[in-house]
């Protein structure tokens, strides 16, 4: 396929280390994102680059939508309150946004001879299992919180149209699993990397729901897996869905502390079985590497290690890392 691509939401967490991965593969790249999170600093390393275009504004805005629209060859959307405390505390902003906005947005991509629109969700959908099997896609969808339900709306949305003729384009959904890893917009307050900062600082650590099961992903093998999409053809990704990850770092949190210890032993670190994150599922990735031949490369120890090095480099300056740009749990309502 041809190479320019949208990505909405290209400033984010996930998003930077996708830009930055697909310019290194010689993709144009236009950033569409209105940087709710004030994280204009991660995207310095890109503007010295001829093929990378950053374009401020929100999805929701339709005459901007239908100009970059016209100019590119596949879309993906990563953009939205992300995460289940933020949804939570903005929910009318979500429901405009999360849902309302992205239908819209897709529908847009119709008659711009568009090939290819990816649609990034999340395993949450699949919310509290009572099984312990591994969960494939054609699994029960359970979503707790008002994030996920969100995405299987608009999954069930995108899928629906599958005998309509609605799309002259390609749609892919990508069921994430967490993510954890160095970005350039850097968060640190997801598990592994809020949880190995916690241990490397030397805090108290009470860790919550400590036997619940989530799947965990390098956001670097997210990047990966989105190239993968681009590259094959349409027909093979026409209406699927992927679950992105893999069978190996399906980890209990307790688990991960426990893989944390391996590099930095603590003893201030707690397990309760509290709940305040029912979600519980263990998830199957073989339908993307039987598919696709897409593996994962990172392991939940690779991120532990990677995180740890970074901490130790950047010893002398943790207290810069407190800021709220470093998570997703505070907006700047001023950007919506």
């Amino acid at each position: 396929m041809s190479n320019r691509i949208l990505i909405i939401g290209g400033a984010g967490y996930i998003g930077t280390v996708v830009t930055k991965h697909l310019l290194e593969k010689k993709y144009y790249i236009s950033c569409l994102d209105n940087l709710i999170y004030e994280h204009s600093h991660s995207l310095e390393e890109f503007k010295k680059n001829s093929k990378f275009n950053f374009v401020y504004g929100d999805l929701r805005d339709k005459i901007l939508i239908n100009k970059l629209l016209n100019s590119c060859d596949a879309v993906i959307i990563l953009a939205g309150l992300v995460g289940d405390p933020i949804t939570k505390k903005y929910p009318e902003v979500s429901e405009k946004i999360n849902n309302i906005g992205i239908k819209n947005l897709i529908n847009s991509c119709k008659n711009k001879k568009i090939e290819k629109v990816i649609f990034v969700s999340t395993c949450s959908n699949y919310g509290l299992s009572k099984t312990n099997s591994l969960l494939s896609e054609n699994a029960e969808l359970k979503p707790i919180s008002l994030y996920a339900k969100q995405k299987v709306d608009v999954e069930k949305y995108i899928l629906a149209q599958q005998n309509k003729d609605t799309f002259d384009f390609s749609p892919t959904i990508l069921r994430f699993s967490t993510a954890f890893g160095l970005s350039p917009r850097m968060r640190f307050d997801l598990t592994i990397n809020q949880f190995s900062k916690s241990i490397f600082e030397k805090e108290k650590l009470e860790v919550f729901d400590s036997d619940t099961w989530r799947p965990y992903c390098h956001v670097n093998d997210f990047a990966r897996a989105l190239e993968v999409i681009l590259t094959v053809d349409k027909k093979t990704t026409n209406f699927e869905v992927f679950n992105v990850g893999g069978d190996r770092n399906n980890f209990t949190k307790k688990q991960i502390v426990e893989q944390i210890f391996k590099f930095l032993p603590s003893d201030k670190v707690s397990f309760t079985n509290k709940t305040r994150d029912a979600r519980n599922y263990k998830v199957n990735f073989s339908k993307i590497y039987k598919t696709l031949n897409f593996k994962i490369k990172y392991s939940v120890s690779d991120g532990i290690e990677e995180m740890i090095s970074f901490y130790k480099q950047n010893a002398k300056r943790m207290d810069l890392f407190k800021n709220i740009k470093f998570g997703n749990n505070v907006i700047n309502l001023k950007h919506l």
